[in-house]
C-alpha cells in the first residue's frame, strides 16, 4: 500500500520573518529619514528666500510707479490692493504680484513688513538700510529668533562674504 504524502503549503509569514522585515525597514528609515528631513528644511528656507526676493522685486516696481515704498501701516497689501486716494490710485499699476495675492511663507505665516518714511529721508545713499525689511518668522513662527529669514540679513551676509573673499585675494 502506497502512502500518499501530503505537501503542506504555507500561506503566510511567520512571526520571525515579519520581525526581520520590520527591523530592516526601521533601520532604513533611521538612516534615510534625517537626510530627507534636512533636505526639506533647506528647501523651505530656500523657498522663503525666493519668495522674499519676489516681494522685493514687486516693491521696486511699486516704488517706481508710486515714487515711494508703502509704509509699515500699508504693508505688503499695497502690492495687491489699489490705494483709496484717487490721486495715488492713478499711478498704481498693480497688482504687482502674480496671482494678485500675497504669499505665505513655507511654514504658513504672513511675511512681516517694516518701512518708515523717515528711514528713506534720513539717508540719501542707496543702501539696504533704507529699503523695506521683509521677514519670515521661520519654522518656530516667533519674531526675533535666529531662524528668521529677512531680505536685509541675507544681503548683509552676502556683502560680508564678498568682502571676505576680496580680502583673501
Amino acid at each position: 500500500m502506497k502512502h500518499k504524502t501530503h505537501l503542506i503549503r504555507r500561506n503566510g509569514l511567520t512571526l520571525l520573518e515579519l520581525m526581520i522585515v520590520l527591523i530592516i525597514l526601521v533601520g532604513l528609515i533611521a538612516m534615510v529619514g534625517p537626510r530627507l528631513l534636512g533636505t526639506q528644511k533647506k528647501a523651505d528656507i530656500r523657498t522663503a528666500q525666493v519668495q522674499i526676493g519676489n516681494l522685493v522685486s514687486a516693491l521696486k516696481s511699486y516704488a517706481v510707479d508710486m515714487k515711494s515704498f508703502p509704509l509699515t501701516e500699508e504693508g505688503l497689501e499695497a502690492l495687491v490692493t489699489a490705494p483709496e486716494d484717487e490721486a495715488l490710485a492713478k499711478n498704481w499699476d498693480g497688482p504687482y504680484l502674480e496671482g494678485g495675492k500675497l504669499p505665505k511663507d513655507p511654514w504658513g505665516s504672513e511675511y512681516q513688513y517694516e518701512y518708515e518714511a523717515a528711514e528713506a529721508s534720513d539717508s540719501k545713499s542707496e543702501s539696504t538700510d533704507d529699503f523695506p525689511r521683509i521677514t519670515s518668522l521661520g519654522p518656530d513662527r516667533q519674531p526675533g529668533t535666529a531662524d528668521d529669514i529677512s531680505n536685509q540679513s541675507t544681503s548683509k551676509d552676502d556683502s560680508e562674504e564678498s568682502s571676505s573673499k576680496r580680502s583673501k585675494r
